[in-house]
């Protein structure tokens, strides 16, 4: 199983610098599992760069994946992994979602690096 993070998702999206590295991961749906925080973060960004055409079509694929939510222990091990690993609310629970569900967690975020089942990709320098 896989979870890619918001990030993932948004380069993407957006043919960012990082988009050869997660967009095979998004194109093979058959293990990838799409946290709810992760579809309203992605939802959010894209309504506020007015691409409401595309986010239907994004709504489209999350849509046929499998968005499983976290029960009350499950949130409070969010909460405990929080604290631990000085992470923010959304990451704490997407990384718990990739945990419960045994899955592996990609990601280009920083705060999330070195985590157990994290892979990071470091979003390449742009050069002027």
């Amino acid at each position: 199983m896989k979870v890619v993070d918001s990030c993932g998702w948004l380069e993407h999206i957006a043919y960012g610098s990082n988009a050869t590295f997660f967009s095979p991961l998004l194109r093979d749906e058959a293990d990838l599992l799409v946290p709810g925080l992760v579809v309203f973060e992605v939802s959010r960004r894209m309504i506020v760069w007015g691409q409401n055409a595309a986010l239907q079509k994004v709504l489209k694929v999350m849509k046929r994946l499998k968005c499983p939510d976290l029960d009350t222990e499950q949130l409070h091990q969010a909460a405990v992994a929080s604290q631990r690993y000085k992470l923010h609310m959304a990451d704490a629970i997407i990384w718990q979602t990739a945990q419960v569900h045994g899955a592996t967690l990609y990601t280009q975020d920083a705060a999330l690096q070195g985590l157990p089942d994290v892979v990071f990709q470091a979003k390449p320098s742009t050069q002027v």
